[in-house]
C-alpha cells in the first residue's frame, strides 16, 4: 500500500492533485490510501486514483492503516510531526522533504518560495517518480 499524508483543506488537496495522480502512475498495482480529513472525501473521490481515504484530523494521530505500508508520502510539510506521523506507520520508504528533527536527512531541502504544486512534484521528482505539475 501507498500511504500519502495531506490533512489540510480544499486549496491544499487541490494543490495535491498532481503529485497524487503520479503516485497513482507510479504505483498502478498498490493500493493508493490518502490520509485527509473525512469531510474532503467527496472532493478526493474527484482527484482519481485514490482507492481509499484514511481518515484523519490534523496532525494529532493517524489511525493505523490495515496492510503493510511500502511507501508513506508526506505532501503535508516539511516535518517533523507529519514525518513521525507517517515514520510510525514503518513504511518501507518514507518520501519526505529533509528534517533531522523528525529524523529524515536524506530528503530534497524545502524551499520556501516554491509555489505548493512545483513542491510536492519536485518532492516526487527527487524520489525518481515522475511528476507533472500541469496533470490537475
Amino acid at each position: 500500500m501507498i500511504l500519502a499524508l495531506r490533512a489540510l483543506g480544499v486549496g491544499d488537496l487541490a494543490t495535491a492533485v498532481p503529485a497524487v495522480r503520479a503516485l497513482r502512475a507510479a504505483y498502478p498495482d498498490q493500493q493508493l490510501v490518502l490520509a485527509a480529513p473525512a469531510w474532503l472525501g467527496p472532493l478526493v473521490e474527484l482527484v482519481g486514483g485514490v482507492d481509499r481515504l484514511l481518515p484523519t484530523d490534523g496532525l494529532d494521530r493517524l489511525a493505523r492503516p490495515a496492510g503493510r505500508v511500502a511507501v508513506a508520502v508526506n505532501l503535508h510539510g516539511r516535518g517533523p510531526r507529519s514525518h513521525r506521523l507517517l515514520a510510525a506507520a514503518r513504511p518501507g520508504r518514507l518520501i519526505a522533504f529533509a528534517n533531522a528533527e523528525a529524523p529524515h536527512a536524506d530528503g530534497p531541502q524545502w524551499d520556501d518560495d516554491e509555489h505548493e504544486v512545483s513542491r510536492w512534484c519536485r518532492l516526487l521528482r527527487e524520489y525518481d517518480i515522475a511528476a507533472d505539475p500541469t496533470d490537475t
